[in-house]
């Protein structure tokens, strides 16, 4: 445990970030894999409409400094391949 006061506060700060980064990254993480799972299924409608909304929680992720923009880049790259190969 830190005894300096601004280390304290640091460690305050970080335990808050850690918290919201997390609902980002697991918004995303949920979003990609229920795209993939409609992929799989092969509702293209479904599968369309699920891809849309991962790509807004990588892109909000990458926004938010959760994920690197180029790996939300790159995950979005692979999601519309996947959904393009389906279709």
């Amino acid at each position: 445990m830190a005894n300096i006061k601004s280390q304290i506060k640091r460690n305050r700060q970080n335990e808050k970030r850690r918290i919201q980064n997390r609902v980002y990254r697991g918004t995303a993480r949920k979003a990609v894999r229920n795209t993939l799972v409609a992929i799989e299924t092969g509702e293209p409608e479904d599968a369309r409409s699920k891809a849309m909304a991962a790509l807004k929680a990588l892109d909000k992720a990458a926004a938010k400094g959760v994920i690197h923009k180029n790996n939300a880049a790159r995950r979005k790259s692979r999601l519309m391949k996947q959904l393009n190969s389906m279709e």
